[in-house]
């Protein structure tokens, strides 16, 4: 098999159910819980920021007493997504690597840019309830579905990745691609490369942060529309504000005029 037909796995919840599907037909998998690098698997929060090893599983990073006291967002966006089970396999970083839930691209019946470039949409004249009206194009409509990334893109988190030409730090902000006419290239990544840690900085709007999530059922259901936000205040007035949305982009979106329109 060519590395193109060659995927990474850690939990599995998303790339397994792809499979199932028929979306996603790797020759070999690659198991990245084998790889022995102790720092993969810790949370160290220091007073600079906190720093998740990519293989942290979601549920010991929502359950982590000083990431609930200092980065609220961050343990609610984890705590209200999927189910128990589910945060107890996902790890940190292949649950930013999530790929949509578009129901057009699982059932590869339908045509789809994202599994099938060029293929065309079918969500652009189908059911469309839950799909993006932020970052779309004339190629892709899907929806980004992830909880977590809302946090990290409003507290401005970055991530480190390794591949065969090194070592290279990312801004998560840069990490995910718009679709354009592309929709098949989700990230910044190279084919190669794994990402090995999240770090976020501890500024002053990270522990009076909050996130809503607003869904069809209050548990394992994706965001109709979600917010991450974190404020900086003086006293009542707003000194610097950050907000992210979920359910409406095609990736994971910071509201930049709603910050601007808080301010003072």
């Amino acid at each position: 098999p060519t590395r193109a037909n060659a995927q990474f796995i850690a939990g599995g919840t998303n790339l397994a159910d792809y499979m199932k599907l028929g979306v996603a037909a790797p020759n070999r998998l690659l198991d990245l819980n084998r790889l022995e690098e102790p720092g993969l698997r810790q949370i160290r929060v220091t007073d600079d920021g906190v720093r998740f090893g990519a293989l942290v599983r979601m549920g010991e990073a929502a359950d982590h007493g000083e990431v609930k006291r200092r980065y609220p967002v961050i343990a609610e966006s984890l705590r209200l997504a999927a189910s128990g089970q589910i945060r107890n396999m996902a790890s940190l970083a292949g649950n930013m690597l999530q790929r949509t839930r578009c129901e057009y691209f699982r059932e590869s019946s339908w045509a789809c840019n994202k599994r099938v470039p060029g293929s065309g949409c079918a969500a652009m004249e189908g059911f469309n309830r839950q799909h993006a009206v932020l970052g779309a194009s004339d190629a892709c409509i899907a929806t980004y579905h992830g909880d977590f990334a809302q946090a990290l893109i409003a507290l401005d988190a970055v991530i480190r990745a390794e591949g065969s030409r090194g070592a290279r730090e990312i801004p998560f902000a840069r990490l995910h691609r718009l679709p354009r006419d592309t929709p098949h290239i989700e990230t910044d990544l190279a084919a190669d490369e794994i990402i090995t840690a999240i770090e976020v900085p501890a500024l002053p709007w990270a522990r009076r942060s909050r996130y809503l999530k607003i869904r069809d059922r209050e548990s394992y259901a994706f965001a109709l529309a979600s917010a991450a936000v974190a404020l900086d205040l003086d006293g009542d007035s707003v000194r610097e504000a950050r907000i992210a949305l979920g359910g409406l982009a095609t990736v994971p979106w910071r509201a930049g005029e709603a910050e601007a329109a808080l301010q003072g």
